[in-house]
């Protein structure tokens, strides 16, 4: 036998890696992956696609502060020790009192709140741990049309269905959303529905806002429709604390006194540092034990150094103050994205764009004509002339060739104000160029 029909013959009895799971394959092929790739096979590109935070807004000087304390004090080892699976006490205790500041009620009002208030890796953990302990494959939930795409992929990876509802400037339309439910009833799979998900404040995309009358008629759509079982809403306020402008609304949450239909979810991540990847959700009390005991198989618990140290910031009054000046500096970073939007995009046939009141999206509608998703020749365009953006059709559901494909989605979270004015200019020669 020759070396070369040996090597095939023990290759022929390796063996070979068993079968993925459904839930693999389920999760593949997130966008996610593909624009980190094109930004680092493109570093000369001005990205208006990154979801990131400013890194010159990174509270450096804070957190070694706070970490010199914590470590000079007499709690440093328990500090380093492992914490428990629901959190910190101590920094639980803090965000309830930081929820009754930004609700505008007596704290009194919140002390039951502490029981269920889970601290989690960022926002984003318990936005997959929600969807771990309540969808089973084939299962529903609703979602504004636009959404954000990184929630799409986590509800995918447990074989749930994300149905869509429209949506317009005030937010989630509650008469789609009302209509939908009575088509769902109609067709036998009420049942199956278990969430309803909303970005309520400065949405990811679109960077719209859920009115205060539009709050009040989801949560009495949610009480109204729960027949036979509660259907949920999960409300993402990831951005609540980023606004520059325009009314400061309640929570969904804190309008719900019994709460019992809504899963509260903000996150630490935008208002303060993502690497301190402290997040977390208030949840109704059935719910407190199933998330705990899938987090524990998970991790025993987020990070308890981390949450040491954002308590000790909390504690201080510094983390009020960093919030204050990063809502001043963004501002100015939103309203250099629309101007610049106005200076290159204004004269442009059928251009469409909205001013959010806060958070850290422009979203754009470029003439019905332009594909701007991945597969259309805008975003290669793009990518040529020294920029990128989030194609739109990946905040829609259902099959890809369906979705609307004429949207982008633009941050001005990394970029300084020159450099969202160059990313526009570049974007918008890159449109004309396909016109």
């Amino acid at each position: 036998m020759s070396p070369t029909s040996e090597m095939s013959h023990e290759s022929a009895l390796k063996p070979v890696l068993s079968k993925f799971s459904q839930r693999r394959t389920w999760s593949s092929d997130q966008p996610i992956s593909f624009l980190m790739q094109q930004g680092v096979e493109n570093p000369n590109c001005i990205s208006l696609a990154a979801g990131l935070v400013d890194p010159v807004t990174l509270p450096v000087e804070t957190v070694q502060s706070a970490v010199d304390e914590l470590l000079g004090g007499t709690s440093a080892r328990e500090a380093l020790q492992y914490g428990t699976t629901q959190g910190n006490e101590r920094l639980r205790r803090q965000i309830v009192a930081l929820l009754s500041q930004l609700e505008q009620r007596p704290l009194r009002e919140f002390s039951e709140s502490l029981d269920n208030l889970i601290l989690t890796t960022g926002s984003q953990q318990l936005l997959s741990l929600v969807c771990e302990v309540l969808f089973d494959p084939g299962d529903i939930c609703l979602v504004a049309a636009p959404t954000y795409f990184v929630f799409l992929g986590t509800l995918a990876g447990v074989g749930a269905r994300a149905v869509s509802i429209e949506s317009d400037e005030h937010g989630m339309n509650i008469d789609a959303l009302e209509a939908e439910l009575a088509r769902i009833e109609q067709a036998g799979d009420l049942s199956r529905v278990k969430l309803i998900y909303t970005v309520d404040y400065y949405d990811n995309p679109a960077g719209t806002t859920l009115s205060l009358e539009r709050r009040q008629a989801l949560l009495d759509a949610a009480r109204r429709w729960s027949r036979g079982h509660r259907i949920l809403i999960l409300e993402d306020a990831a951005y609540r604390e980023l606004r520059y402008d325009g009314p400061e609304l309640p929570s969904i949450w804190g309008m719900d006194d019994s709460r019992e239909y809504v899963i509260l979810a903000q996150t630490f991540s935008k208002s303060f540092s993502p690497g301190i990847r402290v997040g977390y959700g208030v949840v109704p009390r059935e719910l407190v034990s199933p998330i705990c005991d899938r987090k524990g198989n998970e991790d025993f618990g987020s990070s308890h150094f981390t949450q040491q140290v954002l308590a000790a910031v909390i504690e201080s009054g510094r983390y009020a103050d960093h919030v204050s000046r990063l809502r001043q500096q963004y501002r100015k970073k939103r309203d250099a994205m629309v101007a610049a939007a106005e200076k290159y995009f204004s004269d442009i046939p059928e251009t469409r764009w909205i001013k959010p009141n806060g958070g850290l999206y422009v979203w754009l509608a470029a003439p019905p004509q332009i594909d701007t998703s991945f597969s259309g020749p805008l975003f290669p365009r793009a990518v040529q002339e020294g920029v990128m953006y989030v194609p739109g059709d990946f905040c829609f559901t259902g099959p890809h060739a369906a979705r609307p494909r004429q949207y982008m989605r633009l941050s001005f979270g990394v970029q300084d104000e020159s450099g969202i004015d160059e990313g526009m200019r570049r974007l918008s020669v890159a449109v004309r160029s396909l016109l």
